[in-house]
């Protein structure tokens, strides 16, 4: 397994495609939520182990001794509905005290889904199944190419401050999109994760939506990596009409999913320090 000094090594540029990750778990979607089971990591060396994060450097001895989040990284195109379900069955869980957190990363078939501000007039085109998400937020697309990570961490373990857990899922995601070459950034009035194009105009490339539950989190956020930004269309995204849509593609980085989970666990520890305000490189 890597050395704490490992997970923190900067990352030479230009980006290196890295090798694929072993899947901690490969959740079967199809099944019932109380009965999903895990697969065996799959080979990654002579010494492979299942995917943690590794300690941030400054972590206190209380936030150390939680058990690090499950890593799940589920192949192919995950249905929403039952990602959905299972979202909600792992919230309970968790808040039970019968299951532990989980990061969750997949991708899904085509699709628009509605957060509780979501303006009707908004959707413009639905030539896609559209979806109540329940989470905060407006009209979001999700579909193949798009990244999402479901995030779901017991807050009550972990600082009880909702405003800085998104501030720092934020900065996890702008950290890893600087491991790969873009600078990207918050934009002062506006949800997401902002960049500028190709012709130097400031567009969307990533998409931070949540849900807190008996301080649980849901949902999460999502980037696109090589998404077709037509199908963007359909709605005003986030409810935001006068910015565009970008991708990693777009921005002419071509990048295999495993390669931007990588870059994205490399900077976890941070994440999860940054949760009780804890020293971390996150911006």
């Amino acid at each position: 397994a890597p050395s704490e000094a490992e997970w923190h090594r900067p990352t030479p540029r230009p980006y290196r495609i890295l090798p694929l990750i072993p899947r901690h778990l490969s959740l079967r979607i199809g099944a019932e939520p109380d009965r999903l089971r895990a697969q065996s990591p799959a080979p990654f060396g002579a010494d492979a182990a299942p995917l943690r994060f590794a300690p941030a450097r400054g972590r206190s001895r209380a936030m150390s001794a939680l058990p690090p989040p499950e890593w799940t990284v589920s192949p192919g195109l995950v249905d929403y509905p039952a990602a959905l379900a299972d979202m909600e069955a792992r919230a309970a869980a968790i808040h039970a005290g019968t299951a532990g957190e989980r990061i969750w990363l997949l991708e899904h078939p085509p699709l628009y889904t509605a957060g509780t501000s979501a303006d009707p007039a908004e959707l413009l085109d639905p030539r896609f199944p559209v979806y109540d998400a329940g989470r905060g937020g407006r009209y979001t697309y999700h579909g193949p190419g798009q990244r999402v990570g479901y995030v779901q961490l017991d807050l009550a373990q972990r600082g009880r401050d909702v405003r800085a857990y998104v501030h720092a899922l934020e900065g996890w995601v702008i950290d890893a999109l600087a491991r790969l070459g873009v600078a990207a950034r918050r934009a002062e009035g506006r949800i997401g994760i902002w960049t500028d194009d190709r012709d130097g105009r400031e567009a969307k490339i990533g998409a931070i939506g949540v849900r807190v539950r008996r301080w649980v989190t849901m949902h999460g956020f999502s980037v696109n990596l090589t998404p077709d930004l037509s199908h963007f269309t359909g709605i005003v995204p986030c409810g935001i009409e006068e910015f565009g849509v970008t991708s990693l593609d777009a921005l002419g980085i071509a990048l295999a999913p495993e390669a931007w989970d990588e870059a994205l666990l490399a900077r976890g520890p941070d994440f999860l320090a940054a949760l009780e305000g804890k020293e971390c490189s996150l911006p």
